[in-house]
């Protein structure tokens, strides 16, 4: 059952999410939050403990459904997320991988031809087969129990997957990719469309599982100039789009430029997502003036303003709600939620946005 429909073809979603992707004004607005399934969260903690590993909890599908499921139980959120990680596409495609405690992802870098040449897309979406196991399993325990809440897969952009690939760890900078970026172009170029073809086959393999609306993170894509961000974010993510199109036209897209400023209305143009996700650094009238009057947005809560609670997070949530009445939206967070974030603050922001 590719899909795992419940509509019948020709019906509008009646999902709240998945009707404010597809350009409807729905107020109250659907809600869900970036990392609302993670480290915050009580029942996370301990089943993370039991996995022993990062990876295995990814790759151990009735773990990583029941993390997934955790927040959409506790809040009743419109939206569950596949718990998973962007680097599970690099890994699937044999780079060397692994989460060092304290330090994040640590990956064998990419920087020569024979690294690049080393990775093999076409095995991307079998050797992630339990990650689409879990979005199975997810969609399966949201249906039976008639849930409205839609299930969302996601990966990186292939910038952003880049950064790690070459760079090996996290930074601030990226420098050692973007040096590759601007030295090798050629040899950069080789990465990022191994990585869309890769991308495509993992996420078409996730809505084939089940997920009914696909997201790309894009979270270093600020750190670009102009032409870079045009090269190298906006033209692969444009390929991904159109190829995820030709099978599945059906399922609707967000992408998350995350700073990218100004250049977010031509992201919007060129990619063609149906809705955009917004940084908490942009100003939501600003963005909802720079791009069609039909194009959903998603944001921008600042994820500190839910760590403090109270007024502040009151002032902001009404503020952006205020902004975005008449007009396709979900709220979320502007980036991922703070790990020190005390669970009945989402729970205070969720009665928040449901009073509209």
């Amino acid at each position: 059952m590719p899909g795992m429909e419940t509509e019948m073809p020709g019906m509008a979603p009646v999902k709240p999410l998945l009707r404010a992707l597809t350009g409807e004004a729905v107020w109250p607005p659907p809600m869900w939050l970036m990392r609302q399934a993670g480290r915050y969260l009580p029942e996370y903690r301990a089943l993370r403990a039991q996995a022993g590993d990062f990876i295995t909890l990814c790759t151990t599908p009735e773990m990583a459904a029941e993390v997934t499921l955790q927040p959409v139980r506790r809040y009743g959120m419109d939206a569950a997320i596949l718990f998973s990680d962007i680097l599970m596409v690099p890994w699937a495609m044999g780079q060397p991988l692994r989460f060092a405690e304290g330090e994040g992802p640590v990956l064998q870098p990419v920087r020569d031809a024979a690294a690049i040449g080393a990775l093999d897309p076409s095995v991307c979406a079998a050797n992630a087969a339990p990650i689409m196991e879990t979005v199975r399993l997810t969609r399966e325990a949201l249906e039976a129990h008639g849930s409205r809440t839609a299930l969302i897969g996601f990966a990186g952009s292939p910038f952003t997957v880049a950064c790690y690939m070459v760079e090996g760890h996290g930074s601030r900078d990226f420098a050692a990719v973007r040096g590759m970026a601007y030295a090798d172009p050629a040899l950069f170029g080789r990465l990022i469309r191994t990585l869309v073809e890769a991308t495509t086959d993992y996420l078409l393999a996730q809505a084939a599982a089940g997920a009914e609306a696909l997201m790309l993170f894009d979270s270093w894509a600020g750190l670009l100039s102009p032409s870079q961000f045009r090269r190298w974010v906006i033209e692969p993510t444009a390929l991904l789009v159109r190829a995820i199109r030709k099978t599945r036209p059906e399922i609707p897209i967000i992408g998350f430029p995350r700073l990218a400023g100004p250049l977010l209305a031509e992201y919007a143009q060129r990619t063609g997502v149906q809705c955009l996700g917004i940084d908490t650094g942009m100003d939501l009238r600003w963005a909802a003036g720079a791009v069609q009057p039909g194009q959903a947005l998603q944001g921008n809560l600042d994820p500190l303003a839910l760590v403090a609670g109270g007024m502040a997070l009151e002032t902001e949530a009404r503020s952006i709600l205020g902004a975005m009445r008449g007009r396709p939206f979900v709220f979320n967070l502007g980036h991922g939620i703070e790990k020190v974030t005390p669970p009945e603050h989402v729970a205070a922001l969720v009665r928040l946005v449901r009073a509209g």
